[in-house]
């Protein structure tokens, strides 16, 4: 491959390989010993929480991107901009306060299992959303604003084809973080019943088994590097190209 070549090659593509790369070479260490033959008797339980896991994230980090995104939006309009700072030091409260604080303050209001689980997760996601959709919006270039209303555009209109086009480079950065972090918390929800790759983690860490505690932390490793490189494609494919610093 040329020196040209690699130049124009996506950013996110090249962190998909060198992914894949690790993966093949951590694949083939562990094929050299027995432990990847110890894993092998996890694989049914692996595959089993790995579904909870994904719906755990799913839910939670789709509820954060449903209600962030908006909520982010409102903050940039009118009158409601001057309490916006207010507003996020409210949200900010789901990042400083430890998770395991939110996921026992939680049980406490919504019992045990999957739904105080949900809500500790959608919590801890949601102000990576909103700051990055707010700090995305308020950066648009004020000459482009004052081009839209000049040529006649409505409001709605330059929020959704001046704005928003603008802006998605940094919500989609909002929602690699939050994703990201969420699928690292949610094993933590199996401490209140939610379920999830944390049951073999922390029931290996109880048991001091190493190779039980493996096959729960070396999927949610690789659960985070594959949404992490999937939601950066998407970004690739659905930011304009004026806008998007990886082409």
């Amino acid at each position: 491959m040329s020196g040209r070549t690699m130049l124009m090659t996506p950013v996110w593509l090249k962190r998909a390989m060198l992914t894949f790369v690790a993966v093949a070479l951590g694949m083939s260490w562990l094929a050299q010993g027995t432990l990847l033959t110890d894993l092998m008797l996890y694989q049914e339980d692996v595959l089993f929480l790995s579904v909870q896991h994904i719906e755990l994230t799913l839910v939670s980090g789709g509820l954060a991107i449903l209600i962030g995104i908006p909520v982010g939006i409102i903050l940039t309009r009118g009158p409601i901009r001057g309490v916006s700072e207010a507003v996020m030091q409210v949200l900010n409260i789901g990042t400083t306060i430890p998770t395991l604080a939110v996921l026992a303050l939680s049980m406490t209001f919504l019992g045990i299992g999957t739904l105080p689980a949900l809500f500790a997760l959608w919590l801890a996601s949601l102000l990576y959303i909103v700051r990055n959709t707010y700090s995305g919006l308020i950066s648009v270039s004020s000459a482009l604003l004052e081009a839209a209303r000049g040529i006649g555009m409505t409001p709605w209109q330059i929020l959704t084809k001046v704005e928003i086009p603008n802006a998605l480079f940094v919500i989609f950065a909002g929602v690699r973080t939050a994703l990201t972090i969420n699928i690292g918390t949610v094993p933590l929800a199996f401490l209140i019943g939610g379920g999830g790759l944390g049951e073999l983690i922390f029931t290996g860490i109880d048991l001091n088994e190493t190779t039980m505690m493996l096959a729960g932390a070396i999927p949610t490793a690789l659960l985070a590097i594959v949404v992490d490189t999937l939601i950066a494609g998407i970004a690739f494919v659905l930011i304009p190209r004026g806008v998007n610093p990886l082409r």
